[in-house]
């Protein structure tokens, strides 16, 4: 009783004459004291033999999503340093399993739909922007026929269109945007190619009344509609915040623009002429058991496409920019490649010489290797799963992620990662797996088990890559023909990344100089 009444006569004492203010902020502190406690207890002492070891944290529901948050890389390599390839840290009160290098792509990617569930992770971020019925908001069997549609929409014929209006829309683009004027300036590299992705993509895929929104209020519309790819949305999408109640209202308004475009095709107020865009596509499909598409899923398909395909064509030709900036030579060699290849005099650009152009291929695929537009991937697990290799179970409580980005910057597949070289792909290459499978969308590869995976894998393998390759490629042909470009002052520098949104991208401001053909530097 003597150490008891030391302790309690005081504490006693103290609760009955101090202050409720002191009282309550007494009370929180220890309750947060013995919350990281048991947090760390739990931690060293309630470990289970066939789960993955557990990155250390101190505090309960944060756990490692700080310095996961800012810098997504670094997190994954130090742990993969210190648990190995397979690692289970909380964010936001989730347990996340990270599943790394080749085998860990492959067994998250390459899941079964019974086994993992990419709806369940992402609707709740993905349908507030998107829209009911689609994507993710509706069984993945549906979302197999929605990207079956889009897959065979994309036909030869036409993506050799789309050459020809990404090219009109990058000259027009650099002859009367403001950042271009006379013969040689600066420019702040990713506001200026989210502006110029955003044409060419909505031009070539949806149309050119679509296309001529964007100079207009579509342009506020699409950033206010943006807004809602906040991972904050990934807990409170519902939340009447001022983010989300913009994105509800451009949302709204979006969908009406695109009904409107559809009700006027049908009508006859808008010609098909020639045109090969996604929405006359669109109207033309039916589902399996024979119900067209409706209005709304057509405009929710629309703006899935244009968002999607925004963010991560805006992220990596920026990184092919700032790159190119940091070895000005080798923006050399891409026009010596093209006059070598197509001619001296230049002639226009056509479908038929992407295959010939080595070099623009792989500039684009080594800046797409070293910046992945999402550095990671969610699968939420839907019944025990054991890791390939392991004794390691992972729980229906746990969500799985894999990082595809991380095998393409290890040295093991890759010597000098970290170096940006297109010439490495002079004599490398990954093929995809010979196993070819049919998710309801055509046969696609498995494609799991490469080391470059930057359109992901699987049944959720981005249906838009090809367009994507064509997209970057022409707009990087048609920028090399019109300028020299390097960074201010010869630096040799490159910007860091931006990891507070779903999609990757580098920092802003990041300015290059750049100087039109023919003007002296």
């Amino acid at each position: 009783m003597g150490v008891l009444e030391h302790v309690a006569g005081p504490l006693g004492n103290f609760t009955s004459h101090a202050p409720t203010p002191i009282l309550a902020v007494a009370g929180f502190v220890s309750v947060i004291v013995l919350a990281v406690v048991l947090n760390v207890l739990s931690q060293v002492l309630l470990k289970k033999p066939n789960e993955p070891p557990m990155v250390f944290h101190w505090f309960p529901w944060i756990g490692s999503t700080v310095t996961y948050g800012m810098d997504p890389y670094k997190f994954f390599f130090a742990n993969k340093r210190k648990h190995g390839d397979v690692f289970t840290f909380v964010l936001l009160g989730r347990k996340m399993t990270v599943c790394l290098d080749t085998k860990g792509n492959n067994f998250i990617l390459n899941g079964k739909a019974k086994d993992v569930n990419a709806e369940e992770i992402y609707n709740p971020l993905t349908g507030p922007v998107f829209g009911k019925d689609v994507v993710y908001d509706c069984p993945n069997s549906k979302l197999m026929e929605q990207k079956k549609f889009v897959k065979f929409g994309l036909t030869s014929e036409a993506l050799r269109s789309y050459v020809e209006l990404i090219t009109h829309e990058v000259e027009d683009f650099v002859k009367r945007h403001k950042a271009f004027k006379g013969q040689k300036g600066i420019f702040d590299v990713p506001k200026v190619m989210a502006e110029l992705t955003i044409y060419t993509a909505s031009r070539s895929l949806q149309g050119e009344e679509v296309r001529n929104m964007f100079d207009s209020r579509f342009a506020a519309l699409f950033h206010d509609l943006d807004l809602g790819f906040s991972p904050l949305n990934f807990q409170l999408s519902w939340f009447p915040l001022p983010h989300n109640r913009k994105r509800d209202a451009a949302h709204n308004a979006m969908v009406n623009v695109y009904s409107e475009i559809v009700r006027k095709r049908r009508t006859g107020e808008i010609k098909r002429g020639n045109s090969h865009d996604m929405v006359w596509h669109l109207m033309e499909c039916q589902y399996k058991d024979g119900t067209p598409v409706p209005d709304h899923e057509i405009a929710g398909i629309m703006i899935a496409l244009l968002m999607a395909g925004q963010h991560s064509s805006a992220s990596t030709i920026s990184w092919m920019m700032l790159r190119l900036a940091t070895k000005p030579e080798i923006v050399e060699e891409l026009l010596e490649e093209q006059k070598r290849v197509l001619g001296e005099d230049l002639p226009v650009f056509t479908n038929d010489d992407l295959p010939k152009l080595a070099l623009h291929a792989q500039v684009v695929k080594e800046t797409l290797r070293l910046h992945s537009p999402i550095h990671s991937i969610m699968r939420k697990v839907k019944q025990p799963l054991v890791v390939e290799g392991t004794n390691y179970v992972i729980p229906t409580s746990h969500t799985l992620m894999s990082s595809p980005g991380v095998s393409a910057q290890m040295d093991s597949h890759f010597p000098n990662p970290s170096v940006w070289d297109p010439h490495r792909w002079d004599a490398l290459n990954f093929e995809d797996d010979d196993e070819k499978i049919d998710y309801g969308f055509g046969m696609i590869s498995k494609g799991g088990k490469s080391p470059y995976l930057p359109f992901g894998a699987g049944r959720h393998r981005c249906v838009g890559e090809q367009f994507a390759y064509v997209q970057l490629q022409t707009i990087l042909a048609a920028i090399v023909r019109e300028f020299k470009i390097r960074n201010v002052g010869g630096s040799k520098d490159i910007v860091g990344t931006d990891y507070t949104s779903l999609f990757t991208k580098p920092l802003s401001p990041a300015v290059v100089e750049w100087e039109r053909r023919g003007a002296e530097l």
